[in-house]
């Protein structure tokens, strides 16, 4: 689902919503509305909006024994390069993860290599 709607368009109670998800990376829908403090009607209202707009996205969860949903970015809005060296996917993804691995570790030098060249 795409954003036809601008962020600027978004009402401000939207807007703080949006930055909330952003900041946390991801939250549960109880959590939401009593970060924003406002009540759960307008929490779910808020979110419900969002999901529409396609800014956020939701899916049923458990939290403290509870149904809720859990709130995030769209997968299009998250910030992946924390996973790349260099253009290196980091070897943590996956299923076998071998720290011993020549994979692991080229992916050190590769952030080492950025790390050192961001100093100089």
């Amino acid at each position: 689902m795409s954003t036809a709607v601008p962020e600027s368009d978004l009402s401000e109670d939207e807007r703080a919503g949006l930055a909330l998800v952003r900041e946390s990376g991801g939250i549960h829908q109880s959590d939401f509305w009593k970060e924003l403090d406002v009540d759960s009607r307008k929490g779910s209202r808020i979110v419900e909006s969002l999901v529409q707009k396609g800014f956020v996205e939701r899916e049923d969860s458990v939290y403290n024994g509870h149904n809720t949903y859990y709130i995030t970015s769209p997968a299009r809005d998250r910030d992946f390069s924390l996973l790349l060296a260099g253009d290196m996917l980091s070897p943590f993804i996956g299923d076998d993860i071998d720290t011993r691995s020549d994979t692991f570790s080229r992916w050190i030098m590769n952030l080492a290599y950025e790390e050192y060249n961001d100093i100089r």
